[in-house]
């Protein structure tokens, strides 16, 4: 068995992974154990039950969103930008837990609705803090929630819009009022 905290991310990483391909009801115990490789104890000595999963996945999830809302925050084209090209999926770490725990909530699972809840506003925050309008400053995360609605919809690895460059230049004129 490996050791502890090589265990408890494998099971992480897997119960992400069960959740983005077949959904949250496959996602079970025996599933996770199976699919990390490690033994049903294993898990359990982590994770004794589902909504522990759930919420060790919610505790990556902010942190990585967190490390996000930092480089958002100093993007060098501004947070709008950033925010519109990292909002498509490129299965990175934040991205498969992002999309993961958008699966979970739109499964009815509170825990997840408050963590994304949570998240889309530090998301705002920063938009808030760089765009001086505060409706464009929605309107660019509402963008952003499409896309990443988009990813979600068309399975585990959904591609980036065709025409990211020019969602991204309607942001640019709304946030610079160039209408």
């Amino acid at each position: 068995m490996p050791p502890p905290p090589v265990a408890r991310e494998k099971s992480l990483n897997a119960f992400v992974k069960l959740v983005l391909e077949q959904g949250e009801k496959a996602a079970t115990l025996d599933a996770v154990a199976a699919a990390a490789g490690i033994s049903k104890g294993g898990l359990m000595y982590h994770f004794p039950n589902k909504e522990a999963l759930v919420d060790g996945l919610m505790g990556v999830v902010e942190e990585l969103a967190a490390e996000d809302v930092g480089r958002m925050r100093a993007h060098p084209e501004g947070a709008a930008v950033y925010h519109l090209r990292t909002s498509t999926f490129h299965d990175t770490p934040v991205d498969r837990a992002v999309v993961a725990t958008m699966r979970l909530s739109q499964g009815s699972n509170a825990v997840a609705q408050q963590t994304l809840a949570r998240i889309r506003q530090s998301w705002l925050d920063v938009l808030n803090e760089q765009i001086a309008d505060p409706a464009v400053a929605e309107a660019v995360l509402l963008m952003g929630d499409g896309l990443y609605f988009a990813a979600a919809s068309t399975g585990p690895y959904g591609r980036p819009p065709d025409n990211i460059d020019a969602l991204v230049e309607v942001a640019q004129r709304l946030v610079d009022a160039r209408f």
